[in-house]
């Protein structure tokens, strides 16, 4: 029952959102969208804690194809950070904005960064890549190089807004098929820089960590995730196994909110998986 106990709050809060926005905005769509999706974390976190093989991959594409290709694609919605400006901009509760507060701004208040480790299309890509752990060397490496390329986030993320801001500013004609085209090229660059970092770095994770705008939404409001990996001191050994484990470098030896790289958790759940007391839990 312990297993069933996180999937069935994920796919309540889903359900939840699904028949509100649905009854709320009178469009069958969201109903059907968010049940998708609540459907698919569920199914995949209990797959996971039955430890079934490549359970969390299979999520990844579940969620992240549907809206790379269907949403984003052949219904010409843009799901990156210049659609939420963009529709945050026209003043229109829909798509992208709808996107935005349950996934990465109110959502991460109750499941963390689950969307990176779960849902993102561009990390669904880059977890194929070879380097899902790091030495520790390339750990230690990993904390100077944070201080260094830190703020690039920050960077691309006023550039989408300021992008989105100029279209609008210099009244851009056919504004959707603009926003289409950089969702495009966005995700071509996103691949590209994604792809290319983790084999310059060894690190399947390193544009999570130095580029990606949307960790600019999600880190605040992470530290005070529901639903975060807890550490029950007793049975810790410090072997330091989760820590090899563990994708995006975040200290699980440390039970506080305040760990080191706490708000990088991506609950991808591999120290629960490694650790040989069982003294990581959800």
């Amino acid at each position: 029952m312990k297993k069933l106990a996180v999937p069935l709050f994920l796919w309540l809060v889903f359900e939840v959102i699904a028949v509100t926005l649905w009854l709320a905005l009178d469009n069958l769509f969201y109903l059907i969208n968010f049940s998708y999706i609540g459907s698919c974390l569920a199914l995949g976190i209990f797959l996971y804690s039955k430890k079934v093989r490549f359970a969390r991959n299979l999520v990844q594409a579940a969620v992240g194809l549907y809206m790379l290709v269907y949403l984003g694609i052949f219904s010409n919605e843009n799901m990156q950070i210049e659609g939420f400006w963009y529709y945050l901009f026209l003043g229109v509760f829909e798509a992208a904005v709808i996107h935005y507060l349950v996934a990465k701004l109110l959502g991460p208040f109750l499941f963390g960064r689950g969307w990176c480790g779960y849902a993102c299309w561009t990390a669904m890509v880059l977890d194929l890549l070879p380097y899902k752990t790091l030495r520790q060397d390339a750990r230690d490496a990993q904390e100077l190089r944070k201080k260094r390329l830190g703020y690039i986030r920050y960077l691309v993320f006023l550039t989408s807004l300021l992008f989105v801001g100029v279209l609008f500013v210099f009244h851009v004609p056919n504004l959707e098929r603009a926003m289409l085209y950089s969702f495009l090229i966005g995700n071509a660059l996103y691949y590209g820089t994604g792809i290319l970092l983790a084999f310059l770095l060894k690190d399947n994770r390193a544009f999570c960590k130095y580029i990606c705008p949307i960790t600019v939404f999600l880190k605040p409001a992470s530290y005070f995730s529901l639903l975060r990996v807890k550490l029950d001191k007793d049975k810790c050994v410090s072997c330091g196994k989760c820590l090899k484990a563990c994708p995006m470098q975040v200290d699980m030896l440390d039970a506080s909110r305040s760990r080191r790289n706490g708000t990088e958790c991506i609950l991808c759940l591999e120290c629960i998986r490694e650790c040989p007391k069982q003294a990581l839990h959800l």
